[in-house]
């Protein structure tokens, strides 16, 4: 899903999820933030746009609305905080972070993130008959705890297209989520790039 508001299949996809119920923000008594909130990505540190600068929105509290056709009814309830990125053309990004209690916390976080991705192709053609999609795996990441990095791709029946990179990364018991997305399919993905912008966010955390 290109993260820009606009009509296109995974942003309708979003919608219904929040529509259905989807809880996204923290109940009393999850985790609070610590003092020394995690750093986030910087614009410039995404996988570079040939003809498009990127702009980063404001670090915001609460999971970000761009990751709810993935993330959304398994994802448990903490105090996320996010930013979201955008160029002036079809591909935007997100970053969405969370202090857990504990490191054994944070590591069944991560472990459920990779998990609820590895499964949202065949849960995107299981609640939309209209979607083909197909998820991969690019591998992990010796960062920190680790990152892992996933791919995901989506085809409407009238023909809309639209390519992600989604990624897991964990330091001690603080969790991170990178998300990018435009129009095209795993060819216009830029894996190598994004590995790369997962290794900072990692690095980043603390």
């Amino acid at each position: 899903m290109p993260m820009r508001t606009r009509a296109t299949t995974l942003a309708a996809l979003t919608v219904a999820t929040l529509a259905a119920g989807t809880a996204l923000t923290a109940p009393a008594g999850a985790a609070p933030g610590t003092a020394a909130e995690p750093r986030f990505l910087a614009a410039s540190e995404l996988p570079p746009h040939p003809s498009s600068a990127w702009t980063a929105g404001p670090v915001t509290d609460g999971f970000p609305v761009e990751l709810a056709y993935c993330l959304g009814e398994g994802v448990p309830a903490y105090d996320y905080r996010h930013r979201v990125f955008r160029t002036d053309l079809d591909t935007g990004a997100v970053q969405t972070t969370v202090v857990t209690g504990s490191a054994a916390k944070g590591k069944a976080l991560a472990a459920l993130l990779n998990k609820e991705i590895r499964s949202c192709a065949d849960r995107i053609e299981q609640s939309y008959p209209d979607v083909e999609a197909e998820g991969r795996y690019y591998g992990s990441l010796p960062v920190e705890e680790g990152a892992r990095v996933h791919g995901l791709h989506t085809e409407t029946s009238w023909g809309a297209t639209d390519i992600h990179l989604l990624s897991v990364g964990r330091d001690g018991k603080t969790v991170t989520v990178v998300g990018w997305g435009q129009l095209g399919d795993f060819d216009d993905a830029p894996v190598g790039a994004f590995r790369k912008t997962t290794k900072r966010a990692v690095d980043k955390l603390y």
